[in-house]
């Protein structure tokens, strides 16, 4: 190719922007359809797109890098050409509402085509990059309730309507009213009025559900305010009134699947987000508004900053060592990192590759509140002093194809990046009373929520289960994860003899897609008194009938949510 250096970094700037724009394009009219699915209640088709809007941002990139192998040539190989693109770059996006996106697109493109170990500012934008050029506009309306509550709510479902008619819309809007007054009643200070009622402007939607969010003003304090709707065969209904940061945060939860919002600054909301859920990482809040991309560069630069402040080194992290994954983390960190080993002790046969779509399958699933969502990177580097003798020898020793050392440099070809949870046979041992009650049960829960949404962990060991900071129990060990319709549940048929019957094998064939759920209970490390509490609530997930009747229904499509909120929140 011929032409001026600076004309051809021009001509590669404006194929990543035009790149940009389609994507952003592509998953704006993928977004908008959501409200649709909702309205009709076509709920495979939101399903389908969730999944295509998943995989939207790797088609794009990957069209985009073929263009530029060709429009370039050897140029775009070459880091000089990358270096004057960035600054042409720059210029085009500047006035993009969403800046930060768009570097974070650029910064996709410039790590693959360069194959950049770490990170490389002369070819990359930093954070302060889209700070300094971050536009602002404004995202949410805000109702002041002069003539009530009630008055308030029902201007803004009149503002935030749906073509579906209501089941019985004044009532709604009586309930949460009362809801809301009650509530801010119960946290605010008794003489403190309800100033306003900020509303991001635009609904929010996910699985079967729709949510309005927004937060309540009033005396200088902030209370976050999330109404929930279904679309029942009766009509639309308010389904729940959520007003705790807790609540909210369990609904934006990593847990969970991204939510389907048009937004033209997602920075903005992201900022409005934060604070009703200030305890919520802002890496996160990205990746809940299906942005995961620059999530993962956000949590990445808050690990950089995190780094600066700390002397903790990486070491081990709490829990029994796993024989797929070997994790690690900072004590003060909020994340965990996992790299794969080299190869798995028995009686683990899995491959590598397996392990890898395992992980895809999780991030392309419903997750259910129960299934942490990793995020995966490649070519990181950090300093060796960061880590711990112990750690760094097992690294090299054990993931020499993930982990390698560059002189005084570690160098992670690959890893998954996970939010810290605390693993659910230590948390047993180190609580008491109504805490370790209350896991046990919700342990069972999430064996029921996960089947719910066609996920079979596989292995139930209370050490592949962790416990958030909200007390909810979550799956996070995927190795031998698969779903429900894939398996073949079974009753241990009966010994036809003494010698059957006493037999330490199985005195029957077991094919490798057999489970039997009586076993489970001989695998759980449970106190007595823990084993007879998750059989009082769980009894029923040990037989295969529990099993076999899921497996139906997901075979014929039945429609089947897991809510984001206990039943005491809903509003009927």
């Amino acid at each position: 190719m011929s032409g001026a250096p600076q004309s051809v970094a021009e001509l590669g700037a404006r194929v990543v922007r035009l790149a940009y724009a389609n994507y952003r394009r592509r998953f704006q009219e993928i977004t908008h359809r959501a409200r649709w699915s909702f309205e009709q209640c076509d709920w495979t088709a939101g399903q389908l797109d969730a999944t295509e809007r998943l995989e939207l941002y790797g088609r794009v990139l990957n069209g985009m890098i073929r263009e530029l192998r060709t429009t370039l040539g050897e140029r775009a190989r070459e880091p000089a050409t990358w270096v004057r693109m960035k600054a042409a770059y720059a210029g085009e996006v500047g006035g993009f509402e969403d800046v930060e996106l768009a570097h974070t697109f650029f910064n996709s493109a410039t790590r693959r085509m360069l194959g950049t170990v770490g990170v490389d500012t002369s070819v990359e934008f930093a954070a302060e990059d889209a700070v300094a050029s971050l536009p602002i506009s404004s995202s949410h309306r805000s109702y002041a309730p002069d003539a009530g509550i009630e008055d308030a709510v029902s201007r803004i479902l009149d503002d935030f309507h749906f073509s579906t008619p209501y089941r019985d819309r004044e009532e709604d809007v009586r309930s949460a009213a009362a809801r809301v007054e009650a509530t801010w009643r119960e946290k605010a200070e008794a003489d403190v009025e309800i100033e306003r009622i900020d509303v991001i402007d635009s609904m929010f939607y996910r699985g079967t559900a729709a949510y309005l969010v927004a937060r309540i003003r009033g005396g200088g304090r902030l209370m976050p305010l999330v109404i929930a709707f279904l679309n029942t065969a009766h009509g639309i209904e308010v389904d729940a009134v959520l007003m705790t940061a807790s609540d909210v945060s369990i609904v934006f939860s990593f847990t969970r699947s991204h939510f389907h919002v048009e937004l033209d600054n997602p920075g903005e909301a992201v900022q409005f987000l934060s604070s009703i859920m200030p305890m919520k990482p802002i890496a996160e809040l990205y990746i809940a508004l299906g942005h995961n991309k620059h999530g993962k560069t956000r949590l990445f630069r808050d690990l950089q900053a995190h780094l600066h402040d700390t002397s903790d080194r990486f070491d081990f992290a709490p829990g029994a060592i796993g024989m797929v994954m070997i994790v690690f983390g900072l004590p003060s960190h909020s994340y965990v990192f996992k790299v794969i080993r080299d190869q798995f002790a028995p009686p683990k046969q899995n491959t590598r590759q397996e392990v890898m779509e395992r992980y895809q399958l999780v991030f392309r699933h419903d997750r259910a509140g129960r299934l942490v969502e990793a995020q995966e990177f490649e070519a990181l580097r950090f300093e060796r002093h960061l880590f711990s003798d112990d750690l760094l020898e097992e690294l090299v020793s054990s993931a020499s194809k993930n982990v390698t050392l560059e002189d005084d440099l570690v160098v992670i070809h690959h890893v998954y990046v996970e939010r810290r949870v605390r693993p659910l046979d230590l948390y047993l041992r180190e609580m008491d009373g109504a805490a370790a009650a209350g896991a046990v049960l919700d342990y069972g829960q999430a064996i029921r929520d996960l089947a719910t949404t066609n996920i079979f962990p596989g292995d139930l060991l209370l050490k592949n289960f962790g416990v958030t900071r909200h007390g909810r129990v979550i799956f996070y060990d995927y190795d031998e994860l698969c779903l429900v319709t894939e398996c073949r549940f079974r009753d241990i048929p009966e010994p036809r003899d003494e010698y059957q019957e006493m037999s330490g094998e199985p005195w029957y064939f077991v094919d490798d897609k057999d489970v039997f759920p009586e076993e489970f209970i001989q695998f759980l490390e449970l106190t007595p008194a823990q084993r007879q509490l998750f059989l009082s609530a769980h009894k029923e997930v040990l037989t295969s009938d529990f099993w076999r009747t899921l497996q139906k229904r997901h075979e014929n499509r039945d429609v089947l949510e897991v809510f984001p909120y206990p039943p005491n929140k809903r509003l009927k």
